[in-house]
């Protein structure tokens, strides 16, 4: 389960980031997930847990924002979803397209703290 290590580094992240603020707690950590990253969102809630035990983001949530898979369509000239991840061509054309342009994010965006 590669969750528990990508959890252990948002937490070492976290630590660094509210030290460097100040920040007495954290209350919520906010973060995109893309559909294609490879990460299981239950998984890495749950990974969450385990790892922030302990630390500064201890008891803190883990807010995910889920990511939808975007493509550039040759055809269209326009980002598009997908159909589904393992079609990845464009909705509304139906042309195929390896140009991803969302969907594979696993970013923090934000931290809420107390000072």
């Amino acid at each position: 389960m590669h969750e528990l290590s990508i959890a252990m580094s948002i937490v070492d992240f976290v630590a660094e980031e509210s030290s460097r603020l100040g920040a007495e707690s954290v209350d919520a950590v906010h973060l995109k997930l893309g559909a294609l990253s490879g990460v299981v969102c239950d998984a890495l809630l749950f990974s969450f847990d385990l790892a922030a035990t302990g630390t500064i983001a201890g008891g803190s949530r883990l807010v995910i924002e889920e990511v939808p898979v975007r493509i550039f369509c040759p055809q269209c000239q326009e980002a598009r979803p997908v159909p589904s991840i393992q079609q990845l061509c464009c909705e509304e054309c139906g042309a195929p397209s390896s140009d991803i342009i969302q969907g594979q994010e696993l970013l923090v965006t934000a931290l809420e703290i107390r000072p």
